[in-house]
């Protein structure tokens, strides 16, 4: 695997395409639920992804600085691509994903909007609900942090 990591501004055309293609071959046509994942925020993200030897975008996951208006760092669209689930990419996405955000952010919580039937992985990275279950997209989600 090749992982990189980029802000918006860095991503070349075709790592955009890639990274577009993952989320809605996952968020859109998996799960069924359409909405608009273009909502702006990619902009103001750090992008990371793993590339396989193929050359396909098989893991991705959008970070966020903290800010005056939310004093926690926050992971967002994480996405394992279906050929390479159960084989421990989600966890390295996610090992990178919290380096990253402590690296950028230290002594900063760290928070995520989880679908309920992933609480448990998030919660062996250290993630607690913080919230009640909610739907978003017409999908159960709970909001969960990982203290600083």
């Amino acid at each position: 695997m090749i992982w990189e990591i980029k802000p918006f501004n860095k991503l070349t055309l075709e790592q955009l395409y890639a990274l577009l293609k993952l989320r809605q071959e996952v968020f859109v046509v998996e799960q069924t639920c359409p909405y608009l994942d273009a909502d702006g925020l990619d902009q103001q993200a750090m992008h990371l992804w793993a590339t396989d030897d193929e050359g396909d975008m098989v893991a991705y996951a959008r970070l966020f600085m903290p800010t005056t208006a939310t004093p926690y760092a926050r992971i967002g669209r994480v996405i394992s691509a279906g050929k390479v689930r159960g084989q421990g990419l989600g966890q390295e996405l996610m090992r990178r994903a919290i380096a990253w955000c402590e690296q950028a952010a230290p002594n900063t919580p760290i928070r995520l909007g989880a679908q309920v039937y992933l609480r448990r992985f998030y919660q062996s990275f250290g993630f607690v609900e913080i919230s009640a279950e909610y739907l978003e997209d017409d999908i159960p989600h709970v909001d969960m942090e990982r203290p600083a």
